[in-house]
Formats: structure tokens, C-alpha cells, sequence
């Protein structure tokens, strides 16, 4: 078989398998908008299919700027599976990335302004690798599972980035967050001219910014990395199999721990997008609940199949249908009914990969059936021309 028909086979059963969670979660969203509300239910559907286009310009906009965090981890997180790992961490390592953003931002004075975003970043995307590197260190060297450690770092991170907000010079005692530093905001890049509507003289701009073009070349240039690369073939070899990679001369705890430190590096970019967007006020809260962005994450990995272009698709996706469920309000629809779809896309996204298997399963089954065939037929043939030389 080609490699030109192996790559469009399987890139076909990784489209159909996520296909197919998408349009199961959808089917068990009409069921619950058919309890809820029966007489809104298909035009609450056609709402949620519609998405950020039912908001214009202004929508599109919107499921870009909220695309940003989820494709950042879903990367996080399909970096991961790739390498053989499970980054349940990337809500933690998002938040201290977010931290660290913030605090270089408002602290960073030595930095020219029209790059004190980029230093800021920079700096959550390092928290971000060194708090992700814990789980890696622990896997690594003392064989500890990485998703009993994430969970682990995951609150150690949120308690701790309450603390260190409350003892820090950032803090707005009165708001109980930190103060804005408009100055680290991530530049718009002229998208704001593009995605807005027009209400009477007056401009409604999206909260779309930069951020969504930084993630986009991420995604790429992990691709790129995992792809195109020795040192991702390494890191995925060893996900593959960790003994025949030691077998091969590759150094399995190396691989681990860079593995989950590009990860945590990962989710550290998407803590920064978040927090140094415009739109978000470029402050931190003091929270109770862990990011679900980072959550969120996991199932956008999934539903991309963790091809780091095909989770640039599947964050889009998430975000679309989140803006449609906002929309769902105007029906009398409660806001979390919106929620519960995305729960049951997430919940057969699971399955993606088990129905991705099958199809490909199920593929190299006839091809190598055909193979036999022709060979059986080249065989005998061969027989019969050697008989017949035979004969003379």
C-alpha cells in the first residue's frame, strides 16, 4: 500500500470518527431541549448549529477570542497523548502561567511597552514548563502516575496563586483580584476592523485579539515538531513503546520529562492568552474552582484526535456551539442546557478513537485480503508457465 493512500485512509476514519461524536452529542442535545422546552427544541437546535454566526460578525469574533485558551490546552493535552501521557495538569499550569504573565506585566518596566506582552508571555509559557516538569520529574524518576500527580499540582497551583495574589503588589483588596495592567494587553492586529457589527452610529467590536493568530502558528509549529522532527519522533516512539525505545538507544526519562514540560509550557501560553487579553480585564481573581478551560482541554484534544491541526478545528468547534448556547436564552432555555451538550460531545468524543480503530481496522483487513488475492493469482500464473517450460 502507499503512503499516499495510507495517510488519506487514515486521515478519512479520523474525520468520520470525530464526525460521528460530534452528531451523537447533537442527538442527545435535542433530547435534552425536547424535555426542557418541547416546542423550542428544533429551533433551539438550529440556534446551536448556527453558533457564533447567529451573532454576526461580532459572534465570529467572539468564538475566536474563546477558541484562543481551549486550542492552547488542547494542545497541552494532545502533546501529551501523543508522547504516551495523560496531562490531567494543564488547569494548574494554566493558572500559573496566568500568574506569572500577569505579575511580569505589571512588574516588567524595563521592557519597552510594544513588547511587554511578548515578555509577559514568555514568562507564563516558563511557569507554565517548570510547574509541568514536576509531574514529569516524578514520572521520570520515580515511576509516580502523572495523572495522580497533575491532579495533586493541579490544587497546590490554585491555593498557591490565591496566596501569592494576596501577598502581592498586584492586588485589589476591594475587587479581591489583580489590579488591570492595560499596558501588557495583547495587541488586536487590526482584527477588532474586521469582526464587529454596526449598531446605529455606534461600533460593537468583538473581543477578538491577537491571540487567536499566536495559537494557530503553536499549533503549526508543534505539528511541525512531532512531524517533521528526530526529537518528536523520539518523544512519540517513546510514547509507542517505552521499551523498545530504551532498546533503541533513546533515553525514556529525558523523553518523559520533555514531554511534560512542552506540555505544561503549552498550557503556560494559554494561561497568558487569557489573562492578557483586553477583553478580559487583564486581571486574576481569587478563585475556589480549578480553570475549565484546562478541563475543557482534554476533550478538544480528543475530539481532534490529538492531531495538533485537527485540535485547531475541534477548539473552533467547542467554542462555535458555546457561543450558539448563549444565544439558546432567547428561547428560555437556562444557560447550562448549553453545558450539558457539550458534556455529552465530550462524553462520545471518548470514543473517537475507539471508532477511529475500527474503520482503519476494518480497511487494512480488505487491503491485505486484496493483496493475498493478487498474490495468490501472481502465484499461480507462474506455476503454469513453469509447467508449461516444463513440458517442452
Amino acid at each position: 500500500m502507499s503512503k499516499k493512500r495510507l495517510f488519506a485512509r487514515g486521515g478519512a476514519a479520523s474525520l468520520a470518527s470525530s464526525l460521528i461524536a460530534i452528531v451523537a452529542g447533537l442527538a442527545f442535545g435535542l433530547i435534552i431541549l425536547f424535555i426542557s422546552n418541547p416546542s423550542q427544541a428544533l429551533n433551539g437546535l438550529g440556534i446551536i448549529a448556527s453558533g457564533g454566526i447567529t451573532g454576526g460578525m461580532k459572534g465570529i469574533g467572539n468564538v475566536l477570542y474563546y477558541a484562543t485558551p481551549l486550542i492552547m490546552t488542547g494542545l497541552s493535552v494532545g502533546f501529551a497523548f501523543k508522547t504516551g501521557l495523560f496531562n490531567i495538569g494543564a488547569s494548574g499550569q494554566l493558572q500559573v502561567g496566568a500568574f506569572v504573565a500577569v505579575l511580569v506585566g505589571h512588574n516588567a518596566t524595563w521592557a519597552p511597552q510594544p513588547v511587554l506582552w511578548a515578555v509577559a508571555l514568555l514568562a507564563g509559557m516558563a511557569a507554565g514548563a517548570l510547574w509541568g516538569a514536576i509531574p514529569g520529574l516524578f514520572k521520570a524518576l520515580l515511576n509516580v502516575h502523572e495523572v495522580i500527580a497533575c491532579i495533586m499540582c493541579n490544587y497546590i497551583g490554585l491555593y498557591g496563586i490565591n496566596f501569592l495574589v494576596k501577598n502581592s503588589n498586584i492586588y485589589d483588596s476591594l475587587k479581591n483580584q489583580t489590579v488591570n495592567i492595560p499596558q501588557a494587553a495583547i495587541p488586536k492586529w487590526g482584527l477588532d476592523t474586521i469582526f464587529y457589527d454596526l449598531k446605529g452610529k455606534f461600533v460593537d467590536a468583538s473581543s477578538v485579539n491577537g491571540g487567536i493568530i499566536i495559537a494557530v502558528a503553536v499549533a503549526v509549529a508543534v505539528y511541525f515538531v512531532l512531524n517533521k522532527t528526530t526529537f518528536g519522533y523520539e518523544l512519540k516512539a517513546c510514547g509507542y513503546n517505552r521499551e523498545a525505545s530504551r532498546y533503541a538507544g533513546i533515553n525514556e526519562k529525558r523523553s518523559i520529562l520533555y514531554s511534560m514540560v512542552i506540555a505544561g509550557a503549552l498550557a503556560g501560553i494559554a494561561g497568558g492568552l487569557m489573562y492578557l487579553a483586553p477583553a478580559n480585564g487583564l486581571h486574576i481573581r481569587v478563585e475556589e474552582i480549578l480553570s475549565p478551560q484546562g478541563f475543557n482541554g482534554i476533550s478538544v484534544a480528543l475530539l481532534g484526535l490529538s492531531n495538533p491541526l485537527g485540535i485547531i478545528f475541534s477548539g473552533l468547534f467547542v467554542a462555535y456551539i458555546g457561543q450558539g448556547g448563549y444565544y439558546l436564552q432567547k428561547l428560555n432555555y437556562m444557560p447550562e442546557i448549553i453545558d450539558i451538550i457539550i458534556a455529552a460531545i465530550i462524553y462520545f468524543s471518548a470514543f473517537a478513537l475507539l471508532v477511529k480503530n475500527l474503520i482503519a481496522s476494518a480497511g487494512h483487513k480488505r487491503s491485505a485480503r486484496r493483496e493475498l488475492g493478487a498474490g495468490a493469482e501472481g502465484v499461480n500464473g507462474e506455476t503454469g508457465v513453469r509447467e508449461g517450460e516444463t513440458g517442452l
